[in-house]
């Protein structure tokens, strides 16, 4: 039974984001997008087969373990764009840097505009980084996994509903920059929508989302102490 349940979860899922694939191509706008709409599709399709969430935990598994060798994967587009991104490489960097410092400085500047918890500071301020080095810089900050988890969550579905939307609204098409505003700051999540826009975009974007943690790994444990 439980593996009939985990296979009907699979599929709950891939039919999910099937639908919002198509919507997302006939319906453009931030709430048709793929990983927001198929979110809410699988929520709502187990709510009404009252299928509890620890049933659908072994799909979910199953699928984040396949993260792996997409992840890889995403190794060939950027080895095939290897000569757009050298050529770029400079003014990339430098917009890396400025995104990755942002999002650590808008994290901090919103939390202590709405008087929040030391815990919220320290778990926000690695947001924009994929959640597997994001758990681990968890551990050496002292944050709360559960609040890392669910920030970076938040900030990647954000971050691919609206990020393509808001450079559309301020004309900014150039594919290069798209995929490292939306890599740098909503990491895979964001860079599996930026691979939907185009090689180019996905390429960039797994780029600046590895390069992003990297840096956010290293200058957040020494920031932070200044800070709290």
């Amino acid at each position: 039974m439980a593996t009939l349940i985990t296979i009907f979860s699979i599929l709950i899922t891939l039919g999910a984001y099937l639908i919002s694939r198509k919507a997302a191509t006939r319906y453009s706008t931030p709430l048709t997008s793929p990983v927001f709409l198929s979110t809410l599709l699988v929520i709502f399709i187990l709510l009404v087969l009252k299928i509890p969430y620890k049933d659908y935990v072994p799909a979910s598994e199953i699928m984040t373990y396949l993260l792996g060798p997409a992840t890889v994967a995403l190794a060939v587009p950027l080895y095939r764009q290897r000569k757009v991104i050298a050529a770029n490489m400079v003014p990339a960097l430098v917009g890396l840097i400025a995104g990755t410092v942002s999002t650590i400085v808008s994290a901090v500047l919103l939390v202590k505009l709405m008087k929040l918890s030391n815990q919220i500071l320290i778990s926000l301020t690695i947001k924009s980084i994929t959640i597997p080095v994001a758990s681990e810089v968890a551990k050496i900050i002292h944050g709360d996994s559960f609040l890392v988890a669910a920030f970076v969550m938040v900030t990647g579905m954000c971050g691919a509903m609206l990020g393509p939307w808001l450079m559309n609204s301020l004309k900014i098409l150039d594919p290069f920059s798209r995929g490292l505003a939306i890599g740098t700051i909503a990491h895979g999540i964001g860079t599996a929508e930026a691979a939907r826009e185009g090689e180019l975009q996905g390429a960039v974007s797994g780029a600046a989302m590895g390069l992003a943690a990297i840096i956010t790994s290293i200058a957040v444990p020494f920031i932070l102490p200044s800070i709290l």
